[in-house]
């Protein structure tokens, strides 16, 4: 199958290969040429234009978007709306809001363009791997594609699969972030726990890997952790700043929106947060608070 890549950052690169991997023909486009450079150094064909990509497709052509959320795929899904043909598919395999997959469905739907949206989990390791991909859309139009998504999964029947229609996809990639979240700062609390009890100069990396084989808690998740450990075991070369993709925001959205209470990750998500405030007013003033009602000690700067 012939497969339009928009979008050649390292994980749109890496899909490629993957799909090219797969016997699949991917013809790429990304404005960077670096980026045009990395696909065509690992077999495949790159144009610099969206013109010249939808030209090189044979119909019905399927486009594969790996670019940011928001306005880069708002632009790119209205360029390609007057580009397409009827019986296309644009997919979204990036990180879009459900609401957003929605609206770009509406607007190619009249032109017959089918849309699907793709949640897509397993980052750097997918090329060896594979990808865990949660399909939202119409069904007869996923089946169309199934030989896509067998090639990027793990196994043809496994870690893949379509949830529901257009917006489903995103939606359960969003809260799949939102647990990654909580699983993450449970790790990261429980083991900050631990090396803060010095009395048994306890060794992180060892417990890791203890850890990992036989443990409720073994994962994935805590085999990356070792990895960070047996790299870094006292993590001198990372700042204490962690950034957050908007995902776990969103999931925090949709269940104040929908009465559920989710206090672990909306935890998690305030401590991402707080990483970040380097001067910190509000612990100032509670500082403050404590002195001027108890006449409590402050530490000054």
């Amino acid at each position: 199958m012939q497969i339009g890549m928009i979008g050649l950052g390292k994980m749109g690169n890496f899909m490629a290969q993957r799909l090219m991997q797969g016997g699949h023909d991917v013809i790429g486009f990304d404005p960077g040429d670096k980026a045009r450079t990395a696909l065509t150094d690992a077999g495949g064909k790159a144009v610099d234009s969206l013109d010249k990509l939808v030209a090189a497709l044979r119909p019905p052509r399927a486009l594969w978007l790996m670019v940011p959320a928001g306005k880069i795929v708002d632009d790119t899904v209205a360029a390609l709306a007057g580009k397409l043909a009827k019986g296309d598919v644009v997919i979204d395999g990036g990180n879009s809001h459900y609401k957003d997959d929605q609206r770009h469905a509406a607007l190619l739907a009249p032109r017959g363009i089918d849309y699907v949206d793709c949640g897509t989990s397993g980052g750097v390791w997918g090329l060896k791997e594979g990808y865990s991909m949660m399909v939202g859309g119409d069904a007869a139009v996923v089946e169309r594609l199934k030989s896509i998504f067998e090639v990027l999964a793990p196994a043809r029947d496994k870690g893949w699969g379509r949830v529901g229609p257009v917006g489903a996809g995103h939606f359960v990639k969003m809260v799949h972030n939102g647990i990654e979240y909580g699983m993450m700062q449970a790790y990261a609390e429980g083991f900050s726990i631990m090396k803060h009890k010095t009395e048994f100069q306890l060794d992180m990396e060892q417990i890791a890997e203890i850890w990992r084989y036989g443990s409720v808690v073994r994962s994935w998740l805590l085999d990356l952790v070792a990895n960070a450990l047996q790299r870094d075991p006292e993590m001198k070369d990372i700042a204490p700043y962690v950034v957050d993709s908007g995902e776990g925001r969103w999931t925090v959205d949709e269940a104040i929106e929908l009465d559920v209470p989710a206090p672990i990750i909306t935890a998690s998500l305030i401590e991402r947060l707080r990483s970040r405030d380097t001067d910190s007013f509000s612990d100032k003033l509670l500082s403050a608070m404590r002195n001027e009602f108890g006449g409590h000690a402050m530490k000054a700067e």
